[in-house]
């Protein structure tokens, strides 16, 4: 296998953009496919046989442009879905994993916030998570139904999110928390307004920088690192790869990009 050969990114939406950004960043010399499966967004409200079904689809999609190592760029899908993807696939899939240990182990109120999506907050493998670093640290978590919304449709200063996210991390803060994990990778576009929200109050915690980490730890296990110095190259799919869509992704992605329909 070429280690040229592009790396399948994907998400439920936009919020994965979040993560490719922080792999571009590591990983420079590496080529991207990034595919937003915006037609069932969000996965926040799907089933977990629903997920599995999906995402595999979908990852499919990705091998058959000649992949080496997907990334799994959604909390929600990889609670649910990424240890089945692993028992089909014979490549590197990294998924992500809310900050949570770091925000236990720094924590000095001994109280956390975790914001995330209904069907994370439900699924086995999040809760096992949680029940890993409960203890001396209490871990109080939120269901955010709005926030995959706003940020898809790139509202992300607005008085109406600013409300939301009040709505959300408030009852964390006066519980004492003085971390707040983001469990989504749509929230953190949403950094921004939290901080004003926060007000200091809390450290904001996210995943990009370790899922980039682990990547190129798994390709140089690998040996899949691209040598090259050139820079890579990143393409982008949706599921529903409307004008609208292609407009609101450009935004949160910093520059103009063409966006292809898929699957």
């Amino acid at each position: 296998m070429s280690d040229a050969i592009p790396i399948g990114v994907f998400d439920s939406g936009v919020g994965g953009l979040s993560i490719a950004r922080c792999l571009q960043r590591e990983l420079p010399s590496e080529s991207f496919l990034y595919f937003a499966d915006q037609k069932y967004s969000p996965y926040g409200s799907k089933s977990a046989s629903w997920l599995e079904a999906r995402t595999e689809l979908v990852a499919q999609f990705l091998l058959e442009r000649g992949c080496k190592a997907l990334v799994v760029a959604c909390n929600t899908a990889t609670v649910n879905s990424i240890s089945a993807l692993r028992e089909k696939i014979e490549l590197p899939i990294v998924g992500v994993e809310p900050a949570i240990k770091p925000a236990a182990l720094h924590s000095k109120a001994g109280v956390v916030g975790v914001l995330a999506t209904a069907q994370t907050l439900r699924a086995e493998s999040f809760c096992t998570l949680l029940d890993k670093f409960s203890g001396p640290v209490k871990l109080v978590t939120q269901a955010c139904p709005e926030l995959v919304s706003l940020v898809e449709s790139a509202n992300l200063h607005s008085e109406e999110t600013i409300g939301a996210l009040r709505s959300y991390i408030e009852p964390l803060l006066d519980l004492g928390a003085d971390h707040i994990v983001l469990g989504c990778t749509h929230f953190s576009f949403l950094r921004e307004s939290m901080a004003r929200v926060i007000g200091g109050r809390a450290h904001i915690l996210d995943a990009g920088t370790p899922v980039a980490a682990e990547l190129k730890r798994q390709l140089g296990k690998f040996d899949l690192l691209n040598a090259s110095c050139a820079p890579g190259k990143i393409s982008f799919y949706s599921s529903s790869a409307s004008s609208l869509a292609a407009k609101n992704m450009s935004l949160l992605w910093g520059s103009p990009i063409e966006l292809l329909e898929a699957i």
